[in-house]
């Protein structure tokens, strides 16, 4: 049920809005989409109508929202506000979002995927149920940090490696009626975050409970948990097996850019290969051996860095880990900040991948395939990076080359998979 804020009218509080708006067939944005905005308590009043540009993004919209401080007390009345969002284009079938939920003081982003006219039959609306932290969830059932062989069959994978995709069940793991989504992994790591904290928490907290969900998930996939169950499954969207997932829910920018500044991390204890399975819990309704999402913002507050904040409930011997193997890119990541200056064959890669990711987005400009890092490279880095939602520096560091890469693989497929 979608719940409604209790703010008054007139409050000076706000919150930020964009919609961003592809294909469900291929990354391909949406010019000139029509999107209607409406307090989800008041559907029939329109507050905003806009058009998205020429990359299928609105103009960031100011909302109202409730007071900064629910959102860093638990036990506070709802700390965001939910509005709904209706979104129509020449030739594809409308969507509405119903509660998309907004944060004082940091951007949300919400994704639109717009099913093709005569195209397979989707749902024409997606309702976004309570955040974990404010609506009744079942709690987490404990287990074992570390999964040994006689409990999960066989140990697949010899290594860490960073899935291109996963697959959630959008239920109980024994419900066989239950949808499975395919999901790029950053992006289920984003949408869980922004399902599991508020992004209004201290920069710290945001690192620190993302560290632990990215080594939960990667626990699931290393150990292929429930492939040796005989699940056609990744991890579920269970609060009580695994952690929140959402279908079609809005994401926050401070939360996307965390999450693609260490996506290839994981937490590791010594002389154990697999990552963690790193459990945690609210830490005032229900509380559990693993990390407290409440008492991790309080140490955010009092200037704990992320890695203190692990090792305080995991203990000192927990470390942060990463994976050089990420599958689904054409090339890894040559190890190095590629800058103006710069020149070889990673390069020249990056201006090939850049020139047909600007077919679909053609704010970014077509530059010279030359290995030769010059200014137009780096402007046409930049743009990229505006659209995206990363740090405009106009240089490659690693979560800008892994954005490229997912980006051109996901530009370049003819159709996704779902």
């Amino acid at each position: 049920m979608i719940q409604h804020i209790p703010f008054e009218s007139g409050t000076s509080v706000t919150g930020n809005l964009q919609i961003q708006v592809t294909s469900r067939l291929g990354l391909i944005p949406i010019e000139n989409a029509r999107v209607t905005i409406s307090y989800s308590n008041d559907p029939d009043t329109v507050l905003e109508q806009v058009n998205t540009n020429i990359v299928g993004e609105s103009e960031t919209l100011t909302l109202q929202t409730p007071p900064l401080d629910y959102s860093l007390e638990p036990d506070s009345p709802q700390p965001y506000s939910v509005y709904n969002i209706t979104v129509e284009a020449d030739g594809y079938e409308p969507l509405t979002v119903l509660g998309s939920e907004i944060l004082p003081n940091v951007t949300a982003i919400q994704p639109i995927r717009l099913t093709p006219l005569e195209g397979v039959e989707t749902d024409s609306e997606i309702v976004i149920p309570p955040h974990t932290l404010y609506g009744d969830y079942t709690p987490k059932i404990p287990e074992a940090e570390v999964k040994p062989v006689s409990e999960t069959g066989e140990i697949v994978l010899s290594r860490v490696v960073i899935p291109e995709t996963i697959i959630v069940h959008d239920g109980l793991p024994d419900d066989s009626s239950a949808t499975n989504y395919y999901v790029n992994y950053i992006d289920y790591i984003k949408n869980v975050v922004s399902s599991e904290i508020y992004a209004t928490w201290p920069e710290s907290s945001l690192y620190a409970n993302t560290l632990a969900i990215m080594s939960f998930t990667l626990n699931r996939v290393f150990t292929e948990w429930y492939r040796n169950q005989g699940k056609p499954f990744t991890i579920t969207s269970s609060t009580a097996y695994d952690q929140k997932w959402i279908y079609g829910r809005n994401i926050y920018e401070n939360v996307g850019r965390v999450v693609d500044d260490i996506f290839n991390n994981f937490l590791s204890r010594p002389g154990i290969k697999q990552p963690i399975l790193t459990q945690y819990c609210n830490g005032t309704t229900t509380t559990c051996a693993g990390l407290s999402q409440w008492g991790s913002k309080y140490l955010g507050d009092e200037g704990y860095s992320p890695i203190e904040i692990i090792r305080y409930y995991y203990g000192n011997d927990m470390y942060i880990n990463s994976s050089e193997f990420v599958s689904g890119v054409p090339s890894s990541y040559p190890g190095y900040t590629l800058t103006r200056g710069a020149s070889g064959e990673k390069v020249l890669q990056i201006q090939e991948q850049l020139n047909r990711i600007s077919q679909n987005y053609p704010l970014i400009p077509k530059i010279a395939v030359d290995g030769i890092y010059g200014p137009n490279t780096a402007e046409a880095v930049r743009v990229f990076q505006s659209v995206f939602n990363l740090p405009q520096t106009g240089t490659i560091n690693e979560a800008t080359w892994y954005r490229i890469s997912q980006i051109y693989v996901g530009v370049t497929r003819i159709a996704e998979l779902i």
